[in-house]
């Protein structure tokens, strides 16, 4: 297809409007993505400064005190209850291994060795199973609550990056 002269020149001017247009925005999307940029760092700094200490606040006044009651119900009744449940049993099995073996070696079976009380166990110092689950399940919530003030708080940069920059946006 052959273009007479005035053609190609409107053509090319055309073209160099269209270049010119699409490195204007180029140059807006870039500062634009700046803008972005710093709404995010700002908005870092307000977690820190404002939403961090809201929400440690909040843990402190609502769900501390029943962190703590169930520590405590945890170590003063389920860890007991579970020990003596634990004891219990071990006392069984090693009743039966003592007469099982006292039966194999032809000795018969010695009931008095079943009334003998053992010496009581110390008692036992540090923090209990129930307070390593508390504090695992404090900190599995305080990062739950975390994670769901970011993803509420966070800037969605997909909405200032151009699908594809190499192409021209269509009219």
């Amino acid at each position: 297809m052959s273009l007479s002269r005035k053609r190609k020149k409107e053509l090319r001017k055309l073209q160099t409007q269209a270049n010119s247009l699409w490195e204007s925005q180029q140059i807006l999307v870039g500062e634009a993505a700046s803008v972005a940029r710093e709404a995010g760092r700002q908005l870092g700094h307000l977690g820190r400064e404002e939403v961090r200490p809201r929400i440690t606040a909040g843990y402190e006044q609502y769900a501390a005190p029943y962190v703590e009651k169930g520590k405590k119900v945890v170590n003063s009744t389920v860890i007991p209850a579970a020990g003596a449940v634990v004891g219990s049993a071990m006392s069984v099995w090693d009743a039966a291994n003592d007469t099982r073996s006292r039966l194999a070696s032809g000795r018969g079976i010695d009931l008095a060795a079943s009334w003998r009380k053992a010496a009581p166990a110390p008692a036992k110092k540090g923090m209990g199973a129930g307070g390593v689950i508390a504090i695992i399940l404090g900190v599995a919530a305080a990062l739950g609550v975390l994670y769901a003030a970011w993803q509420t708080l966070r800037a969605d940069d997909e909405l200032w990056v151009a699908d594809d920059p190499l192409r021209a946006p269509d009219a």
